[in-house]
């Protein structure tokens, strides 16, 4: 708390601005040379605040980064910006003018929902946290949009929002924490809190178990960039619906009950999910966009013979196929003058960096190439290929 309102002081924000952009081989010599001038420990809060925005421009973009106030838990776990934009742009959609975000964090969300033109109440029981997140709010311009309260999230009364966000705290001491009642607070809990307004998300670990998820909650994960960031349970929408969003876009995929692919022999493309659709169990529908079928009954890998255009899966042609053997794929590759090799697993042990190693130990040739470790009908294979470039990423939304 006291690093913080140095930090929001005259004095503290010029010094920030000093700071801005410090290599950290340079921060030594730095700080000793803004010691002369200024109390130490100000000048340590500053260094530090300037490595948190540095690392936060991943998450919320260099130009809001410069400008915010973050703790090293607050980087670690907010949310993505453009996740949380496109969250508050679903909740504008359905007509939301008002929300209570319940462990608001350093108040990523919030912003993004103030943002969006919604009235925040944004709440966390940390008292640093919830200096951060009044902080970011004024330096964002968003101070009239968002009242920062700190308190208990269990004794706040959200009769009044249009709709409640929870995004309990999913890391203990001893890190993630995969039991959604192990949550602070507990999925329990946070869904009560849902079912008493008329929306409601709740933002919870990807790996949620699809039998967690409470009957009146439609059911969404999302990825961005190609990796899944999130899934989040919404009432008051489509209770059981299934979907797997990917941004940038938006293009989201709605689960349609399908039966599993059926098993076939590999053919001449492969197409491997995007995450989101495997957290979903979509691939079925992915399957189908592209007339294909699973490699093996318990690999998320589908094959055809022909190449289709999706968004939900990166296409890859295949030119050869082999049992599991290092020597032979040592050879294939020096006679194809490889030089680069990106190697992906899915159901094999092995771990790629090894393969690439022994197989590649030399790494000489113009081509590069894609080995895909896995099973085809139960047995240890390798696919080799390359992307098909045409289709990836391309398609309807």
């Amino acid at each position: 708390m006291n690093d913080l309102a140095l930090l929001l002081t005259p004095e503290g924000r010029a010094l920030l601005d000093e700071v801005r952009g410090t290599a950290p081989a340079d921060e030594l010599a730095v700080a000793t040379r803004l010691r002369r001038e200024h109390p130490a420990e100000l000048v340590s809060a500053a260094l530090g605040q300037a490595r948190l925005r540095q690392r936060a421009g991943v998450k919320f973009g260099a130009e809001d980064a410069a400008r915010m106030f973050f703790t090293p838990n607050g980087v670690e776990q907010s949310t993505r910006a453009s996740v949380a934009a496109y969250r508050a742009e679903r909740l504008r959609a359905l007509g939301v003018s008002s929300v209570a975000d319940l462990c608001c964090g350093i108040g990523g969300d919030a912003i993004a929902l103030a943002r969006a033109g919604i009235r925040v109440l944004a709440v966390d029981r940390d008292p640093l946290t919830a200096a951060a997140a009044r902080a970011n709010a004024d330096a964002l311009g968003l101070a009239g949009l968002i009242d920062v309260r700190e308190a208990d999230v269990t004794e706040v009364d959200t009769a009044s929002y249009d709709a409640v966000f929870v995004d309990p705290a999913r890391r203990g001491g001893r890190g993630r924490i995969f039991d959604p009642e192990a949550y602070s607070p507990p999925l329990s809990w946070a869904v009560q809190a849902a079912l008493k307004a008329p929306h409601a998300a709740l933002k919870v670990a990807p790996g949620i178990p699809h039998e967690a998820v409470p009957a009146e909650a439609e059911a969404e994960w999302i990825s961005d960039g190609g990796d899944v960031k999130e899934a989040v349970l919404w009432f008051g929408t489509a209770p059981g619906a299934v979907r797997a969003t990917l941004l940038p876009g938006p293009r989201t995929l709605l689960g349609r009950g399908l039966p599993d692919p059926e098993v076939r022999s590999v053919g001449r493309y492969l197409y491997e999910p995007d995450g989101a659709a495997i957290r979903a169990h979509l691939v079925a529908e992915v399957a189908e966009e592209v007339e294909g079928g699973l490699v093996d009954a318990t690999i998320a890998y589908v094959t055809s013979d022909s190449l289709r255009p999706t968004p939900y899966a990166t296409a890859y042609e295949i030119t050869d196929r082999l049992p599991f053997n290092v020597k032979r794929l040592k050879a294939l590759l020096r006679e194809r003058e490889v030089g680069i090799l990106t190697v992906k697993k899915r159901g094999s042990a092995v771990e790629p960096e090894e393969l690439r190693r022994k197989a590649l130990p030399k790494p000489q040739g113009p081509h590069s190439a894609t080995v895909f470790l896995t099973r085809v009908a139960g047995a240890p294979t390798m696919l080799i290929g390359a992307p098909a470039r045409a289709v990836t990423g391309a398609g309807p939304s």
